[in-house]
C-alpha cells in the first residue's frame, strides 16, 4: 500500500510504518489500529508469498491486493475519516505517475 519513494527504486514500508502513518494521519482509534494491523500483517504476507512464486502475473495480482486491501482498510474508517484515506490514496497513485497503476509514466523532467 504504502510505498516509499527513494533514488532510483521503491522501498516498501512495513506493515507497522504503514500502521505508524495511518494512525498519525487518520487519528485511528484504539479500537481501529489492530484491525487495520491485521489487514496489513496479511497483505505483507501474500505480497512476500507472490513475490518469492515468481509469479508471471504477479503486478495485475498486487494492483488486486492493493484494491482489496484499501478497500478493507476503508471500511473500518469513520465518515470523517474516509476523505483523508482518499486523498492519501491520490497522492500515493501521484508518486507512482498516476492511475494507481505501479510503474506508470514517469514524470516530467525538472525543468
Amino acid at each position: 500500500m504504502l510505498a516509499q519513494g527513494g533514488g532510483g527504486g521503491r522501498q516498501m514500508q512495513t506493515p507497522q510504518q504503514q500502521l505508524d502513518a495511518l494512525t498519525t494521519q487518520l487519528s485511528l482509534t484504539p479500537d481501529q489500529v489492530p484491525k487495520v494491523k491485521a489487514i496489513l500483517d496479511v497483505s505483507a504476507k501474500k505480497r512476500a508469498d507472490l513475490m518469492a512464486a515468481q509469479d508471471p502475473d504477479m503486478r495485475t495480482k498486487m494492483m488486486a491486493m492493493r484494491t482489496d486491501e484499501q478497500t478493507q482498510i476503508k471500511a473500518l474508517l469513520t465518515d470523517d475519516q474516509k476523505p483523508k484515506y482518499d486523498a492519501m490514496i491520490a497522492a500515493q497513485a501521484n508518486r507512482r505517475g498516476g492511475g494507481g497503476a505501479p510503474g506508470g509514466a514517469p514524470p516530467p523532467p525538472p525543468q
